[in-house]
């Protein structure tokens, strides 16, 4: 099954989830911004890359506006040259509006995440022959008050039917990608993906997260992130300019 076709089938499962106080809003970048999140997987969803990397669910600055995992909009309109249509969630917080690829506001997480991708590997698919990004858990949870709600905060009555259908869609993802590691972005992600895919599929790492909520990730995401990919046995390009990563 194509990435694509699993983003349908996930969002088909998700839809009808229900989810309580202190939830008091959910958005579906996978509905509405189908267009940029389709054009990601559609031209650089790759089979047999290095590794799949698994970030948490999507920011309100990043994939809640652009529908790829962490796109930060600047990141995704320049480098990735994806610039599509985004219609507006059903439902929408006044704080947290989506304007798309008209969003101003940038973020972090993605900043660090496609700028380190930029300058390491030059072009987007040089990086997509060696790394396919993914979310495990495709929607953005926000309180009364617009602060962000991560999926691992929810109840163990609405995580575990969402969880359930988070564990098929990565499953099918790694099933057809043939990745030689599965890399949560965040010990949350790499914490999910053992989980899901359990000792029969491939090694699963973790490596450090962006986010500006990290003082770890603050004193350099990008050198670190790098180390821990060696670490795990990816070697990286000794030149910006050259070919993507390359397996040991």
């Amino acid at each position: 099954m194509h990435p694509i076709a699993i983003s349908r089938w996930l969002a088909r499962e998700v839809a009808g989830l229900r989810f309580g106080r202190p939830t008091a809003c959910v958005y579906n970048p996978l509905v509405y911004a189908r267009r940029p999140h389709e054009a990601y997987l559609g031209t650089y969803a790759f089979q047999g890359v290095d590794a799949l990397l698994v970030g948490m669910n999507p920011g309100p600055w990043g994939m809640a506006q652009t529908g790829v995992p962490f796109g930060e909009v600047g990141l995704v309109r320049d480098f990735l040259a994806i610039d599509e249509r985004v219609d507006r969630p059903a439902v929408e917080h006044p704080a947290r509006p989506v304007q798309g690829f008209a969003c101003t506001r940038s973020e972090v997480s993605g900043r660090r995440f496609w700028g380190w991708a930029r300058d390491r590997y030059r072009t987007p698919r040089r990086f997509s022959r060696a790394f396919l990004v993914s979310n495990y858990c495709p929607l953005v949870f926000m309180e009364a008050s617009g602060r962000n709600r991560t999926p691992d905060k929810l109840p163990s009555r609405e995580r575990d039917p969402l969880f359930a259908a988070c564990d098929e869609a990565l499953r099918r993802l790694v099933a057809w990608c043939s990745p030689r590691l599965v890399i949560g972005v965040g010990a949350f992600a790499a914490d999910r993906a053992r989980e899901a895919l359990g000792d029969a599929g491939p090694r699963v790492g973790a490596i450090l997260h962006p986010s500006p909520a990290s003082p770890a990730a603050n004193r350099g995401w990008a050198p670190q992130a790098e180390r821990q990919l060696v670490a795990l046995g990816v070697r990286l390009p000794a030149d910006p300019r050259g070919a993507g990563a390359r397996r040991h």
